[in-house]
């Protein structure tokens, strides 16, 4: 196989784009930096497709890899022929390998290898010719011997050795696998009285062909709890079709027990197998796009506009122990903290109310911060309580806690915050959130974010994978300030691992702000190579040179100062916005002639004009503003027909969970997200956005709440 031709045609790449991208991977460089820095190779690959194709990239050598293992094996067994050569080159999935592999492989004690010790495998090779002439039990009895004792023993042993062979052929196989994909159905039972939240999949039963990805996963963990009983269902005549059409030739006295041999190997060994990989491939089919929902919507929690400039109060609801505060200020820093009972057991609300406006008054806050945990509700209504008081503008939003608890029991979070006990910490977790999102969930597992669906149920490595690579992705395409960005968001840089990360910070503390890029290469372990990939996403604001406060890469610094100066623009123009010099020189001269001038490329150009153009922008910034709230209401006061503001808080596959104020989320099927046709909910929407919605139903009771974003004919 040439790995480089399929690459291009499954993504649809010219030649040089597949040359050029699997050279800068072979490298050693990042993706953000390929995607980033190196357009003109790679012709403007973005980051999920070069992701996607280094993934791809792995696959197709492991094939290449297994190819030549499985070549070898054979050979070494002296049974490679031509036919089984080519059957090797033509694979294009390790399932295929193995198909073509499984009459080779060492195999344990099976009834075939018993009937093979006993020198019956020149019989089942006459019967399994079907020859018209050939007399069966005639023939058999020339097998006779200690161990076979009769011609009946010998025609079973030839036929446990016929059905291990038909089950062996990779055509029989293949074609069952299809017929399995086409025509079973995934059937589920149970013999439990009470199914609880798998009720809906009592004696139910869908074609393999169209279960949707999330009930695959919903049976799969009802099987795993013992709850449901779970198979694939095929009409056996269909599926004995193939064997029979593959292997029986009528017309002679052998074809009955070769049918009995194939209807033995279909029962015994084929069906079961083929069921455990259709079984897989629904399951791997599901957790992929399980995880590709996981990891969208954990970049669109990433990448939340921040809320700056406002010092803000965390809080982390509890009953018995209370609920815990945290003043923190512009940047973060904890000012104050303190613990108020506004909730039952120990209800102390005029208490709490005098601390929380004191703090408020000292400190100027401007924000509320409250976790969606346990009494979050309670919580709510009495911040609400306090803003009518203060009247002094303050807002609030409810935060997800997900992972807080996580982060605030971590050695990172016992490093950060010694002097605090682990629930205070999550208080400053909760308001860090709020005040920049992507900063503070870096610090967390991604896979405690939560945002998604049966997350537990995924392959950990892969979703481990996915997630970090989003997460690395944000990160370099929001930038780092260099000197105040933690070492777990430093770590999140291309190129910096967590030791570089720890001297970066070390390196600060040692010597002071960075005031340059280029100091950078003083900081203990941090090489040219991984200079190279973190240079460009490292911000200084105020540093020596204005072109550290962009995403121009320094390799790139000589043709961005010949620009400037061509347009005669200077660094306190570029400061101060004052560019329009620049993008008229760039609109009369044409980019693809200036880049010629420059040496440079022409998306390198166009990317070092926007970063002039907008220095230590945050791309977040651009994004609507989060809905923050000054008042509550609970799930006892919605009523249908209402119209209400959300923040969309999950998408999955059958709908989204939106957020409109009353604790408990409500969902928004996906039949209920558009009139259109769409095949899944993120096509509309993703998390974080605010939308309008109305109120279906409501269950108090069950504390459920159908929403849709279909406008009522009445109010229309």
């Amino acid at each position: 196989m040439d790995i480089n031709l399929t690459l291009a045609s499954e993504f649809g790449l010219k030649p040089w784009q597949v040359e050029n991208t699997v050279s800068l991977i072979d490298d050693g460089n990042t993706i953000p930096f390929i995607a980033r820095y190196r357009k003109e190779a790679t012709g403007s690959l973005d980051d999920q497709l070069l992701r996607d194709f280094a993934d791809r990239l792995d696959y197709l050598r492991s094939l290449e890899e297994q190819k030549e293992k499985v070549r070898a094996a054979i050979t070494e067994q002296e049974k490679m022929t031509d036919e089984i050569s080519a059957a090797i080159d033509a694979a294009k999935t390790l399932t295929e390998i193995e198909d073509i592999y499984r009459p080779f492989r060492p195999k344990r004690k099976t009834r075939a290898s018993a009937a093979k010790e006993k020198g019956l495998e020149p019989l089942a090779v006459k019967i399994y010719e079907q020859l018209s002439e050939t007399e069966p039990y005639a023939l058999a009895n020339e097998f006779l011997n200690d161990e076979v004792e009769t011609a009946e023993d010998a025609i079973q042993g030839a036929k446990d050795i016929i059905a291990e062979m038909i089950s062996d052929d990779a055509a029989a196989r293949k074609q069952l696998r299809y017929v399995c994909r086409t025509h079973a159905d995934i059937s589920v039972s149970s013999s439990e009285e009470d199914l609880g939240v798998y009720e809906n999949y009592r004696d139910y039963r869908e074609p393999v062909s169209k279960i949707a990805n999330h009930r695959v996963l919903a049976v799969n963990r009802a099987e795993k709890e013992g709850v449901l009983k779970v198979s694939l269902d095929l009409d056996k005549l269909h599926g004995m079709s193939v064997l029979t059409g593959l292997h029986v030739k009528n017309g002679s006295k052998s074809a009955d027990l070769v049918r009995e041999a194939a209807e033995d190997a279909y029962t015994r060994l084929v069906f079961p197998s083929i069921e455990r990989e259709i079984r897989n491939e629904l399951t791997d089919r599901a957790s992929t796009e399980s995880i590709k929902v996981f990891a969208r919507n954990t970049a669109e929690l990433l990448m939340q506009p921040p809320v700056k400039g406002r010092v803000t109060i965390g809080l982390d609801p509890g009953y018995r122990t209370g609920c815990k505060v945290a003043v923190v200020d512009e940047t973060g820093k904890v000012l104050d903290t303190a613990v108020i009972y506004c909730a039952l057991p120990h209800s102390k609300i005029d208490e709490a109310k005098e601390i929380i406006k004191s703090l408020v008054k000292k400190h100027n806050v401007k924000m509320f911060a409250i976790g969606n945990g346990t009494a979050s509700h309670e919580t709510e209504v009495f911040a609400a309580d306090v803003i009518k008081e203060l009247d002094c503008g303050i807002t609030y939003m409810v935060v997800s806690e997900a992972g807080a608890s996580v982060y605030s029991a971590s050695k990172l979070a016992s490093e950060e915050f010694p002097q605090f006990d682990v629930s205070l910490r999550s208080a400053v977790s909760i308001a860090r959130r709020l005040q920049d999102p992507l900063a503070e969930l870096v610090k967390i597992d991604p896979m405690a974010i939560g945002v998604g669906q049966y997350q537990h149920d995924m392959p950990k490595k892969e979703l481990a994978g996915a997630l970090d690579g989003v997460v690395e992705d944000c990160v370099n395409s929001v930038g780092v300030d260099l000197n105040t960005a933690s070492p777990s968001l430093l770590n999140r840089v291309a190129g910096i691992s967590s030791a570089i990360a720890k001297n970066i910070a070390a390196y600060r503390e040692e010597n002071g702000s960075f005031k340059s890029r280029s100091e950078l290469k003083k900081v203990s372990k941090l090489g040219p190579k991984a200079f190279e990939q973190c240079a460009g996403f490292l911000r200084i604001s105020n540093g020596k040179n204005v072109l550290d406060n962009t995403a121009v890469h320094p390799e790139s610094y000589d043709a961005a100062k010949k620009l400037l100066k061509l347009c005669g623009v200077s660094d306190e123009d570029v400061k101060n916005g004052n560019i329009s010099v620049l993008k008229k020189t760039v609109e009369t001269e044409g980019t693809a002639a200036l880049a010629a001038q420059l040496d440079i490329g022409e998306p390198t150009l166009v990317d070092i004009v926007s970063e002039i153009s907008k220095p230590g922008r945050d791309p977040r910034e651009e994004l609507p503003q989060p809905l923050l709230r000054t008042d509550v209401i609970g799930i006892e006061d919605l009523k249908a027909g209402m119209e209400l503001k959300g923040t969309v808080r999950n998408v999955i596959d059958f709908g989204a969970f939106v957020d409109v104020g009353v604790h408990q989320d409500g969902l928004v099927h996906i039949s209920q997200i558009t009139n259109r046709f769409i095949k899944h909910p993120s096509d509309v929407l993703k998390v974080g956005e605010i939308v309008t919605v109305w109120v279906l139903s409501v269950d108090v009771d069950k504390k459920r709440i159908a929403l849709t974003m279909k406008e009522p004919k009445e109010n229309k």
